[in-house]
């Protein structure tokens, strides 16, 4: 068992926390030393996947308020309208730090930052790096960080628990190389864990993706906000999820039904396949309800084609997508359709921060997807999320800095509580449990698929919870056979189903309570908008073993909310 000391601790080193490294360290001249945590190894976390663009209005012709109301008007009017404002100002100075820090963004004929259209968007305002954004992004990001010294990274350190202890928050990690328990102290802590998509089965997360950091953050007394609002993206490959990006559309692709139909002219007449992800997603899934979509494996499907696009469009501003496509299906999109359905993608609520990341408990932020800022309300824009993470970023590492003296000096931790903390990990090895540790995970993600997906009533959001809370009295009984500490991939599984459980039952619990339709959340039963009694944002607590709901006010500057159409 060791001790580790930080100033500020990251927990999660995809886009957000490696922004936020990075504005601390540039900020402070490399004087204050700062804690890297990541369950993978740093360029493995989830960020690398992001494809198609970062929004930034950068264009004359374009302006702050445009891509304010597309961002309102895209969250189904739940955003909170001063965080948007703010978000958008910052967009295009974060476009132009990374170009100075190298990254390698496509370009226009005349050697300008090139954008091209994306969903939801009135103008091509998505900055992209062919369709590989968010790697190089991620690149740059790294690349930048090994110019300063002091910093600590912790790779495939798996926490699994954080708390307080004398005016520090403590990490308690599993040390994969070693077995070992380490305990990484910071007076600041940031999370920015990222997503929790794996608690559906179709998915276009990396495994990686369990939700970890909200889980954490729900049993340190903190709010979830907005968390029955999970995006489905239109264009899953069949049969594994991978992402098949929205810059395929924004390029020009079409979605066909089995009849060869562009089905959007039903659904989004003006808009078409540019319409925000979840009118598209759920007309994909309207294609497939009324039999007008391809079967193949037991997996219903229509077509992304490109073929109309030609060659050189393809190979070389979708080279990603067509390299994917050889390597997993053996098609090449440049003379073939691509088959698609829905997957879970993104999750809009997250831990209720502001857009500094602050959180209700002093010293604790939260950034990047296992945040609610206030930004995506209940249906994000496609090149937001990438946007989002280094605005905020850099933000949080602003306000980190500012709060530095309010949270200084070297705190004593109790090791009676670090002894029992590290005993607590290893308790179910080889203990006498009969449950089945994957036979419940392959459960939780088939729940969520069936009752918690693109359209939900509440028969199924209630038996989603009766299953889930069948789920968690399981996990006393579960057993791990892998009796090593090195590596031990089985207990890592157990914690993260722990944390997948905690977070399907809020996402389920909140479904269940908002009685109406808007943006990612479409319930049949209740199928308006209903302003009147849910224009608010969603507000979920842990107090003892039961959550509590309660609901705020979205703050609303300029526009009001009128009716959605595309």
């Amino acid at each position: 068992m060791a001790v580790y000391y930080h100033d500020v601790v990251i927990l999660g080193t995809g886009l957000a926390g490696l922004r936020a490294a990075l504005e601390i360290l540039r900020k402070t001249k490399d004087e204050v030393n700062v804690g890297l945590v990541s369950k993978v190894q740093l360029m493995r976390a989830h960020s690398v996947c992001a494809e198609g663009g970062t929004a930034a209005v950068l264009s004359s012709e374009d302006s702050f308020e445009k891509h304010e109301y597309d961002t309102v008007k895209g969250s189904d009017f739940l955003a909170d309208q001063d965080a948007v404002e703010k978000f958008v100002e910052y967009c295009p100075e974060e476009i132009y730090f990374l170009d100075h820090l190298g990254c390698p963004w496509s370009r226009t004929k005349d050697g300008r930052i090139a954008q091209r259209p994306f969903g939801g968007h009135s103008y091509p305002r998505a900055t992209y790096a062919s369709d590989k954004t968010g790697f190089f992004e991620m690149q740059t990001l790294y690349d930048n960080l090994l110019r300063f010294s002091n910093y600590q990274r912790y790779d495939e350190y798996f926490v699994y628990d954080i708390f307080e202890n004398n005016g520090a928050f403590v990490l308690a990690a599993y040390k994969l190389k070693t077995g070992e328990v380490d305990f990484i102290v910071g007076n600041q802590l940031i999370l920015a864990t990222g997503g929790s998509g794996c608690i559906y089965s179709f998915t276009t997360y990396s495994d990686s993706s369990t939700g970890d950091g909200l889980a954490y953050a729900l049993r340190m007394g903190l709010p979830l906000e907005d968390m029955e609002f999970i995006q489905f993206h239109p264009t899953g490959l069949i049969p594994s999820g991978i992402l098949m990006s929205e810059a395929a559309r924004g390029e020009g692709g079409h979605l066909l039904n089995k009849d060869g139909e562009r089905f959007m002219k039903y659904y989004a007449p003006t808009a078409m396949e540019l319409a925000p992800r979840d009118i598209v997603s759920r007309s994909i899934f309207e294609e497939i309800k009324k039999g007008r979509a391809f079967e193949k494996d037991g997996l219903s499907y229509v077509l992304l084609d490109l073929t109309h696009l030609g060659e050189e469009k393809v190979k070389h501003r979708l080279h990603l997508i067509r390299e994917v496509c050889m390597k997993f299906l053996g098609i090449d999109p440049v003379n073939e359709p691509i088959p698609i359905r829905p997957a879970a993608h993104y999750s809009m609520g997250g831990i209720a921060a502001d857009v500094y990341g602050a959180t209700e408990i002093p010293g604790v932020y939260a950034i990047g997807e296992n945040a609610a800022a206030g930004i995506h309300g209940s249906n994000r824009l496609g090149t937001n999320s990438t946007a989002e993470c280094l605005v905020c970023g850099k933000l949080c590492g602003e306000k980190v800095v500012e709060n530095l003296k309010e949270f200084s000096g070297k705190k004593t931790i109790d090791e009676s509580v670090l002894r029992d903390k590290e005993n607590q990990l290893f308790s179910h090895i080889g203990n006498t449990g009969t449950a089945s540790l994957y036979s419940l995970r392959r459960k939780l993600r088939e729940t969520m698929d069936r009752f918690v997906g693109i359209e939900r009533n509440e028969e199924e959001l209630k038996k989603a919870l009766d299953e889930i809370r069948s789920i968690k009295a399981e996990l006393p009984h579960v057993k791990i056979n892998n009796s090593s500490k090195i590596y031990n991939l089985e207990l890592i599984n157990y914690q993260e189903l722990v944390n997948m459980v905690d977070v399907a039952e809020v996402i389920a619990f909140s479904a269940l309570n908002r009685k109406e339709s808007r943006g990612a959340h479409f319930r049949t039963d209740f199928p308006k908008r209903d302003d009147e009694n849910f224009l608010k944002h969603t507000i979920v607590k842990k107090v003892g073993e039961k959550l509590d709901l309660s609901y705020r006010d979205v703050k609303i500057t300029k526009y009001k909310p009128v009716e959605r159409k595309y």
